[in-house]
């Protein structure tokens, strides 16, 4: 992909800081769930960030950033502003008006709105803060275990589905989630139908905004889409199983398939119409 000229004043840095890391003590439930949904691409974390687990006090040490570092930094600094201006003229077209996310880069462990964030996670948004989460290290497990090919535009998808959990929030679509959750009316199958869907519909949003800013910007290159539909696959329910437990359990799908996902970034893609995007009614019928 080529580089725009446009950069964020909404990252926060916070690699090399020191003070902020230390090693989480716990166990139990609370570390089997957070093992059970590694590198997924998700939502609120809140739940399953365990209020059992505490920080046992160790420092890191402060550190330079490397040059790469340093270029990780201004890549993503690019991509989040890329995501402001796309998402401002889409919800302005609509009569809408954006409020930027802000993002936090770290290593290891750091403090969010939603607890305590490990690298472990993945890339994760949280709507307490209406900040996204990322370490950067996330990016060589979907290429080692999942076998992902990741690309700058790969990791600019992943950073746009996140921000589609953004757009879900200024939308009410999390709200509306959340209180489904916490009326107990509904099974855990249930409730796993519509997270796929909102999940579905993050993918939906990175594909919107990749038609939208390229439109604007032309910064995609031959092998971007397919980069990104690889990194979709790879977090498919069905691969991570697989991966992980040697079978397929469609009732247990909290992200959608590798072609659930495949699909609805495509229809986001190639629609360029955030209209389109209701995957609630289409998978919930």
């Amino acid at each position: 992909m080529k580089w725009t000229n446009d950069r964020s004043g909404n990252v926060d840095d916070r690699r090399g800081a020191g003070g902020g890391g230390g090693m989480l003590v716990g166990g139990g439930l609370g570390t089997l769930i957070i093992a059970a949904i590694i590198f997924f691409l998700g939502g609120d974390p809140s739940a399953i960030l365990s209020s059992g687990m505490s920080n046992s006090g160790a420092q890191t040490e402060q550190r330079n950033l490397t040059p790469n570092e340093i270029k990780v930094r201004e890549f993503v600094q690019m991509i989040t502003a890329e995501n402001e201006q796309t998402w401002a003229k889409i919800f302005r077209e609509n009569g809408m008006q954006y409020r930027p996310a802000k993002v936090v880069m770290f290593e290891a462990v750091t403090q969010s709105g939603c607890g305590t964030a490990q690298a472990a996670m993945g890339p994760f948004y949280c709507p307490a803060d209406q900040t996204v989460y990322m370490d950067m290290s996330f990016f060589k497990e979907l290429e080692q275990r999942f076998g992902a090919k990741v690309t700058e535009f790969s990791i600019a998808y992943v950073m746009a589905h996140e921000m589609g959990h953004h757009v879900q929030t200024l939308l009410g679509t999390t709200q509306k989630v959340d209180q489904l959750r916490r009326s107990g009316k509904y099974s855990e199958k249930e409730m796993n139908r519509v997270s796929v869907a909102t999940e579905l519909q993050a993918d939906f949003y990175a594909g919107l905004w990749a038609k939208q800013t390229d439109n604007r910007e032309k910064f995609l290159e031959p092998g971007d889409i397919e980069s990104a539909i690889s990194a979709a696959e790879a977090v498919g329910d069905d691969n991570i199983q697989k991966r992980s437990q040697g079978y397929v359990n469609q009732e247990g799908f909290t992200h959608g398939s590798s072609a659930q996902r495949k699909e609805w970034f495509m229809k986001g893609y190639n629609t360029g119409d955030i209209r389109q995007g209701d995957t609630f009614n289409a998978l919930l019928k």
